[in-house]
């Protein structure tokens, strides 16, 4: 198989990028240079901000192509456009957050979605990656597939949700841990999310899916032991009921990141139905092993942290975590 990805650098798209190595396919990746692509990809340089910036695309064939674009959507519109007739199958990285919100609890594929354009030049992420969607549909139609993923974690996150955990609990001592203990998760490792998307592309499948694990899959109680034990840190969690780190002003998600007290939030983010994604061979990993190769990859950084991109959490301020702590 022949596979372009559009990014394949960083995160989401490395993992496919290295998904497709490991499957002896012949991957392309087109980027910008800013980072390193894995070594065994044929790698093509170009800007998609400027018009001019995909000319490298404009010779070749490929079999599927992965696009996993966040900003605006007309350049999923002009690259989908000038690979339709050379391209089999073409994958869009999107996300739940397409969903009209409140979405309530066990949400599939049929629920409300926001107004998107192919031809925003700019808006906020959730009309972003709905335009991006209908752009790759209406060149490519039954031959996209739209790949509405959630959380996404695992080895190379330069988000830094789980590597803020990994590297707060590494640090020892008293952890202020959100509560309750037995919230359920729902998320995926970038990881399995690729191998599924290349699978599904590659036998011919399209259409729209909630690519993400079951609920339930972890706790917040697991993840965290799972630091501790990916990590080999004495450190002690101290578990907080959501009203006492509310009335503290702790923001969910950014300050304590990937937690989300029961609500509505919650229930849009940890809640949704995948029964379509796992009838196709969705399969996901224990949060176990999501977590001991993130810790594992995390310990070849300086100082065990991830660049950070603009959506990175804050984590809660020395102060506070002593304030909850204390009080």
């Amino acid at each position: 198989m022949r596979l372009l990805i559009l990014g394949g650098t960083e995160f989401v798209g490395r993992a496919f990028a290295e998904a497709g190595l490991a499957r002896d396919w012949e991957v392309t990746v087109f980027h910008r240079g800013r980072h390193a692509p894995p070594a065994g990809v044929r790698a093509l340089h170009g800007d998609r901000n400027d018009q001019r910036g995909i000319r490298a695309l404009a010779g070749g064939e490929w079999d599927l192509v992965v696009d996993t674009w966040q900003f605006a959507p007309t350049a999923v519109r002009d690259a989908a456009r000038l690979l339709s007739d050379r391209a089999g199958h073409y994958i869009y990285v999107s996300s739940r957050s397409v969903y009209e919100f409140p979405t309530g609890p066990g949400l599939d594929e049929r629920a409300p979605v926001v107004a998107g354009d192919p031809d925003d030049p700019a808006g906020d992420y959730a009309r972003l990656k709905r335009g991006g969607e209908l752009a790759a549909q209406a060149v490519f139609g039954d031959r996209a597939l739209l790949v509405r993923a959630g959380l996404v974690l695992g080895p190379g996150e330069n988000v830094g949700r789980l590597p803020w955990w990994l590297n707060r609990i590494a640090r020892g001592g008293l952890v202020p841990a959100p509560g309750p203990r037995e919230l359920a998760l729902q998320y995926i490792d970038a990881r399995d999310l690729a191998a599924w998307a290349l699978t599904a592309a590659a036998g011919g499948v399209g259409g729209t899916f909630n690519t993400v694990g079951p609920p339930g899959q972890a706790t917040m109680g697991g993840l965290l032991e799972a630091c501790l034990a990916a990590t080999g840190s004495d450190a002690e969690l101290r578990w907080i009921e959501p009203q006492v780190l509310l009335a503290a002003g702790v923001e969910p998600w950014n300050q304590l990141p990937i937690w989300i007290p029961p609500g509505d939030l919650y229930d849009t983010m940890h809640g949704g139905n995948v029964a379509k994604a796992l009838a196709a061979g969705l399969r996901c990993r224990p949060v176990a092993e999501t977590v001991a190769d993130t810790w594992a990859w995390q310990r070849t950084l300086p100082n065990h942290a991830p660049a950070g991109t603009r959506h990175s959490p804050t984590g809660i301020s020395a102060e506070v975590e002593a304030g909850l702590l204390n009080g």
